[in-house]
């Protein structure tokens, strides 16, 4: 039997963050995961770090990516060798209705510059003809996701959080003293004060655990990527993202309310296009959103590994090349899969859970989870621990639907 203040469940980068705030403040903290450190979504992405600065009128978005940005730069700081680039990010419109979408977002941050495609490919020289124009956003970032997650939590255990990996949450109840009783699946369990759950794609589910009729309003959502062989140092200098997908989605074409680029037929309504260079030289891409059916075993086992699609794989290639037609001739050398989680309006969740004393939410990040995650921990802990908070939060507030 364990004891601790707060129990966090899940050792992505948003639960890592909240456990690490929490340490800091003094509070004794147990973090738990049924696949390890960093094994869900928060390791299975490109590392993409979108800064574009304050908005005009500030909203939860710029909350959570500057904050996150200022984390893992204090990340880099304090020593972790996070693979932290401020390389900057264009956003390539291909169309006359996508380049009036990019005007939008620059109108919008002082820290996002409209470009015509000329000045866009001395940014970034690796686009091709067919882009018209874009931004760029020079304060963006990127980093290594798996050595993110490991940086997280080192910071969190030399602030004396233990991190138990690899330990399944098969039973959620209320405490003998108050507070909740975790049981594990090796049958040991866990006392707590306060739960955070952050448990990504598997929010929904562990929260049944303690009530069937609990409702944390995530959906699991598929998504996929590619790597190329090793090239040349500076084949991509930026950050690259395709404008397709935000326009269709912006224009009525998400679906249920969410950004997917497939029906729940499985018919493809529109592509997305996201990547960068590591430092090893690889080039990582991705862009498929598919929500997953209440019945597929990903939906509900975080130790469930996805099945690439390969169709899906070709189409992103494909985009990719005619963005930057370098990409076309790179061979692929391997891919991966993994299952974000969506709030079902689109927007994050953080806060506690109405009704049920201790538990703090903090999730719902979609297929930015990388990018607004950590921030989104340390607000959680925050409320967690009665301090102030900005007022962009209470938009991610579980009852606000009520």
């Amino acid at each position: 039997m364990h004891g601790a203040d707060v129990v966090v469940i899940g050792a992505g980068v948003v639960g890592l963050a909240a456990a690490w705030r929490l340490a800091e403040a003094g509070v004794a903290v147990v973090v738990v995961d049924a696949i390890g450190v960093g094994g869900g979504a928060s390791s299975r992405n490109a590392g993409l770090i979108d800064a574009p600065g304050w908005g005009r009128r500030p909203a939860l978005d710029d909350v959570l990516k500057m904050g996150s940005l200022a984390i893992y730069e204090r990340l880099a700081d304090d020593g972790a060798d996070i693979e932290l680039d401020r390389c900057g990010r264009v956003a390539a419109a291909c169309t006359d209705d996508e380049l009036a979408l990019a005007a939008a977002e620059a109108a919008a941050h002082d820290g996002v510059h409209l470009l015509d495609g000329d000045a866009l490919r001395e940014v970034e020289p690796a686009l091709g003809p067919a882009v018209v124009g874009g931004t760029w956003t020079p304060g963006a970032a990127c980093a290594d996701p798996v050595a993110a997650c490991a940086a997280l939590a080192a910071a969190a255990q030399r602030c004396g959080v233990r991190v138990i990996a690899t330990a399944r949450v098969t039973s959620f109840e209320p405490g003998p003293q108050g507070g909740a009783r975790l049981g594990l699946q090796d049958g040991d369990h866990i006392d707590a004060g306060a739960v955070v759950l952050a448990a990504g794609a598997w929010a929904a589910p562990v929260a049944r655990l303690l009530d069937e009729a609990l409702d944390v309003p995530t959906v699991p959502v598929f998504g996929q990527m590619w790597a190329t062989i090793p090239l040349p140092a500076g084949t991509l200098r930026t950050t690259v993202v395709g404008l397709e997908s935000s326009h269709a989605w912006q224009g009525g074409a998400a679906l249920d309310g969410l950004p997917l680029t497939h029906d729940a037929a499985g018919v493809r309504r529109t592509r997305h296009l996201y990547g960068r260079q590591r430092r090893n030289g690889e080039v990582v891409f991705g862009g498929d959103r598919i929500r997953l059916a209440p019945a597929d075993h990903a939906a509900t086992d975080p130790g469930a590994v996805p099945v690439v699609r390969d169709d899906g794989i070709a189409v992103n290639r494909a985009h990719a090349a005619a963005v930057a037609p370098v990409l076309g001739s790179a061979p692929t050398a391997r891919t991966w899969a993994g299952v974000m989680p969506f709030a079902r309006d689109g927007l994050p969740l953080i806060g506690p859970v109405p009704g049920v004393r201790g538990l703090m939410v903090a999730g719902g990040l979609g297929s930015s989870g990388f990018n607004r995650g950590p921030m989104a921990g340390w607000l959680a802990a925050d409320l967690l621990l009665g301090r102030d908070v900005p007022p962009e939060v209470a938009t991610a507030r579980l009852d606000r639907r009520g």
